[in-house]
């Protein structure tokens, strides 16, 4: 799952879900799981590839009508991919195999919030050793280069393998997960990660031993990550009445009475819908830095200036006009800093959780694609299209379905209504759908396309069906965790400016010890 490609699936009890030309199949139902899914409500109908609703559907969603900007710093998004990438990280591919129990193996295809997408499979494990500094504790970092009449800026890239038979091998990120170098703003968000838990390791207690350092900085990362998921990330993207709710009084719907400490697994209705919330999120162009600002940080240039989609430019390294400005993704007077915000005209915020997608989002570049075969402006480029495919591959439960089903769960939800779902909010415009088309649409609801129309009704923030399958996902995959606030109640954050309080600005200013000329080395 390293590209934007047409993954496989193995939902459990199902087998391996494949690709065909008539979509998704029964491919075998002993194959070793490359990563666990589950399916938390009922099976939909599939469809074939070429369903015509689908094609109309997803240029309805990219038809280039902008979205209203919502009041979620732009820095949300990027870290929303970030976790979605520690979330469904298989830790297999840098694990030693000779090194690895049965038991291992399958917890490394598990879903959880323990940032091995940030450290692999720990320094002691010869594979993921590469990732770390020779002292077993620190992670390694990457210089940008000077570029662009900016100077070189040591520690502000991702560190790169440096060797290899071309540009491509040379300038390949040397992180755990290679889909943190997919954009550049996913990859500056990975940079922050591991600042952060090198400042950790630097301000650990002198009295712990050597021996004990990396797992208690490991482990106070992952609880203040978590911590600052549930109480930071979770609400701004979810009704904050689901999200107490969940953590408050537990699962109703997914993996209910499960023992917390078994392997999690993830269910396709998130992976595959509910979670693609962040893809409204992305907006055209940013005003990056003070170099490229006005919408100078297109989403092109932020493709493209990345190791994975891109060429870094035509560099082996980040060049250093292109370091992120984190005071313009995020608001850092949250956390009482006015001297580290930026005008409002140069500040980012996401685009609102909705059914339009940015345009740029319906052709996407073929290394993100991972098929550079498929021309331009073919359907298979664009993301509202393989979202939608995707669905219907593995013959996910239809929008309509799902409020049945959660309120057989006895979960308190309203469902849409069929003027809802065709009118929606200044959302998608269905008119270019026949009635027979639109009809079926409606009746039968794909469920990203359900979610995100649900959330557009709300303002943004996801709610009923989408916000239900967020919030009980990210539960039971935070209890599940090596390290879990969820089982462990009695955690209280120690980096931030109280006992309850770590958001993400507060871990910005603990990796970057709260300098401004660290946060934003280009200057104003």
């Amino acid at each position: 799952m390293l590209r934007h490609g047409f993954e496989s699936y193995y939902v459990i009890g199902e087998g391996l879900l494949g690709e065909s030309g008539r979509g998704r199949q029964l491919l075998s139902a002993t194959a070793a799981p490359p990563f666990r899914f589950s399916r938390m409500g009922p099976s939909g109908v599939g469809r074939q590839l070429g369903d015509p609703n689908l094609r109309k559907i997803a240029a309805a969603i990219t038809a280039g009508a902008s979205s209203p900007a919502s009041g979620v710093p732009a820095g949300f998004t990027y870290l929303g991919q970030f976790i979605d990438h520690d979330l469904t990280f298989d830790k297999t591919n840098v694990m030693l195999g000779q090194n690895v129990t049965p038991a291992q193996l399958l917890q490394a295809r598990s879903p959880s919030l323990d940032l091995d997408s940030l450290y692999g499979a720990g320094p002691q494990d010869p594979a993921s050793a590469k990732f770390y500094e020779s002292d077993g504790l620190h992670l390694k970092m990457g210089d940008a280069i000077a570029a662009g009449g900016e100077p070189a800026f040591p520690k502000h890239d991702l560190p790169r393998v440096g060797v290899g038979s071309s540009n491509a091998a040379k300038r390949t990120a040397l992180i755990p997960d290679p889909r943190n170098d997919e954009n550049l703003a996913v990859a500056q968000t990975h940079l922050a990660f591991i600042r952060f838990h090198n400042r950790v390791v630097d301000t650990l207690p002198s009295s712990t031993p050597a021996a004990q350092k990396f797992a208690a900085a490991r482990e106070l990362v992952t609880k203040h990550y978590q911590w600052m998921i549930r109480t930071d990330f979770l609400p701004r993207i979810c009704k904050q009445s689901v999200v107490t709710d969940v953590f408050g009084h537990g699962r109703k719907a997914f993996e209910v009475g499960a023992v917390p400490t078994d392997v999690p697994t993830m269910p396709i209705e998130f992976s595959v819908a509910a979670y693609r919330l962040g893809h409204s999120m992305i907006r055209a162009a940013y005003n990056w830095n003070k170099d490229f600002d006005a919408g100078g940080g297109t989403l092109d240039y932020l493709f493209e200036f990345s190791g994975l989609s891109g060429d870094l430019g035509g560099n082996l390294k980040l060049a250093s006009n292109w370091v992120a400005d984190f005071r313009r993704l995020y608001d850092f007077a949250e956390a009482g800093k006015a001297n580290l915000t930026v005008p409002a005209a140069k500040f980012n915020r996401a685009r609102r959780i909705d059914t339009k997608i940015a345009n740029p989002l319906h052709d996407l570049p073929s290394g993100t694609v991972g098929d550079p075969a498929i021309p331009d402006e073919d359907p298979r480029r664009n993301l509202a299209f393989r979202n939608l495919v995707r669905g219907k591959m593995v013959k996910l439960a239809t929008g309509q379905q799902m409020v049945r089903f959660l309120k057989n769960k006895g979960i308190t939800l309203n469902g849409l209504s069929r003027p809802q779902i065709r009118d929606g909010n200044g959302g998608a415009d269905l008119g270019t759908l026949t009635t027979n088309q639109r009809n079926a649409l409606l009746t039968n609801t794909p469920l990203w396309f359900y979610v995100l129309r649900e959330a557009e009704l709300n303002n943004g923030a996801m709610r009923g069906v989408g916000g239900r399958i967020v919030a009980e996902t990210f539960h039971r995959a935070m209890e599940g965790s090596e390290f879990s606030i969820v089982r462990d109640t009695a955690f209280r954050p120690s980096l931030g400016p109280n006992n309850t309080t770590f958001r993400m600005v507060d871990l910005l200013m603990f990796a970057f010890e709260g300098n401004g000329a660290l946060l934003n080395p280009l200057g104003d």
